[in-house]
């Protein structure tokens, strides 16, 4: 089970957290977000894959991103289109994972997957809110026993350390969890994690 700790601002703060080694680390691209990145990324251990997080953003943008900070996966927020996914899957190294997210309420549509299925490596699942993610609810996971599809996905929304029990329950089920996405109930501000918070997390996954 990987972890993805996502909304990453600050260089002191990205090196605490990446030194208990997250399986990625997300960096959002979006202007309009609190946790707009704009700086350098600090170096990181090889083994963290660094996570660019774009909403509705140009193919020339997300791939001068890429080659800027180095990225290892990009992470599509916005209303990307299949086109769109394979047009960039197309251009990118093909070692570069893209995770294409989708906004969940209870009422949410399995079969709109159907056709990301060869267009992304990953799919993420996160709450259906105001904004595009970070904001910090979970939506109900019981959605996801009609999860139609053996694509391995990130599991988002509101994921604080109150639901790492309710989060182990469902790696144990036989839905593909291939990762959890935890943000906004890990801050101290936006953008500047609870260095505890995330250390105590990873350790109660990696227990389980």
């Amino acid at each position: 089970m990987g972890i993805k700790i996502c909304g990453m601002k600050y260089p002191d703060n990205i090196i605490e957290v990446g030194s208990f080694l997250p399986d990625y680390m997300g960096f959002i691209f979006w202007e309009k977000s609190a946790r707009y990145f704009d700086g350098i990324i600090p170096n990181l251990p090889k083994s963290i894959k660094k996570t660019g997080v774009f909403v509705n953003e140009t193919i020339e943008i997300i791939i001068e991103k890429v080659q800027k900070h180095d990225l290892q996966a990009v992470q599509l927020h916005g209303k990307e289109s299949v086109e769109f996914c394979l047009n960039l899957k197309s251009q990118l190294a093909a070692d570069i994972e893209i995770i294409k997210v989708f906004s969940v309420a209870d009422d949410f549509d399995f079969s709109v997957l159907t056709p990301f299925e060869n267009a992304c490596d990953y799919f993420l699942f996160d709450t259906k809110g105001k904004l595009p993610g970070g904001n910090g609810t979970t939506f109900d996971w019981k959605v996801l026993e009609n999860y139609p599809s053996t694509k391995p996905f990130f599991l988002s929304g509101g994921i604080g350390i109150d639901e790492i029990d309710a989060v182990n329950e469902i790696i144990k089920t036989n839905l593909p969890v291939y990762a959890i996405d935890v943000n906004s109930k890990f801050e101290i501000e936006p953008g500047l994690k609870n260095v505890q918070l995330c250390k105590d997390a990873l350790q109660r996954i990696v227990a389980n």
